[in-house]
């Protein structure tokens, strides 16, 4: 029986205060006997916790009553088992490390597209203007092979860190086209998008909450296999259960 409920978000919001807030949250979270991770920067928020559902909503809604947080929404799956050892949170220079200084998402956000959509659009092979659309996985090389989009754009990234170079070279490849970025949930792909149209790309969007909200309001269709995950469950499918089976090794 599934009693665990396992959730992941973020959010880009300047937070010159995040050692100070770590303790806070550290605290909270060992109160309630909750396990997973939570990353602090000067740029946001990112975290990844699994407990019974009431003390995990117990958390977000402590969470909520931060003005700068009060919008969070995060992804829910459920599990059988905890799929975390324990329970970390930690000051980063970035939460999710680029090295390219000029993006800052809470400065203002790349245009966002629905899992809805781009269901949508991908059922038709184009979007509601006509240009074709294709979509970039932004995620490194091993959690791409665990499972993504059909026909999926995949530079085989290792790190993050090489996704800028990765654009501007095969940035021709992207003209012309409306280009869906994605990721696991929501956070790489925000800073891929913002990163895209710097470099003059016009009709980049990312997807909206990444696999783990596609997998949540659609099907899952134009999936191909698993979604892998940071914890031991290691991957869940599109209806989002635990697939450890996806990830080889």
């Amino acid at each position: 029986m599934n009693t665990i409920l396992n959730i992941s978000a973020y959010k880009f919001v300047n937070l010159p205060d995040a050692a100070a807030l770590r303790e806070t949250l550290l605290q909270r979270a060992l109160e309630l006997a909750l396990k997973g991770t939570i990353l602090l920067a000067e740029e946001g928020i990112n975290l990844f916790l699994a407990g019974p559902a009431d003390d995990v909503r117990g958390f977000i809604a402590q969470l909520h009553q931060d003005a700068r947080f009060a919008d969070i929404a995060p992804k829910e799956s459920w599990s059988e088992k905890q799929p975390f050892k324990k329970m970390l949170v930690k000051v980063k220079g970035e939460i999710i490390r680029m090295n390219y200084p000029t993006i800052r998402p809470a400065e203002g956000r790349a245009p966002a597209v629905a899992p809805a959509t781009v269901k949508r659009w991908l059922d038709q092979g184009h979007d509601d203007e006509g240009r074709p659309v294709v979509t970039l996985d932004t995620r490194n090389d091993f959690e791409v092979d665990a499972g993504t989009f059909e026909g999926a754009i995949d530079w085989r990234i290792t790190k993050f860190t090489e996704f800028p170079q990765a654009v501007l070279d095969h940035k021709a490849e992207l003209q012309g086209k409306t280009v869906v970025s994605f990721c696991t949930g929501g956070i790489r792909c925000e800073k891929a998008a913002i990163l895209m149209h710097e470099m003059g790309l016009d009709h980049v969007f990312q997807l909206e909450g990444g696999i783990l909200k596609y997998f949540e309001e659609t099907d899952g269709a134009h999936y191909q296999g698993s979604c892998f995950v940071f914890d031991e469950r290691r991957a869940v499918d599109t209806a989002l259960h635990a697939n450890p089976e996806a990830v080889n090794g």
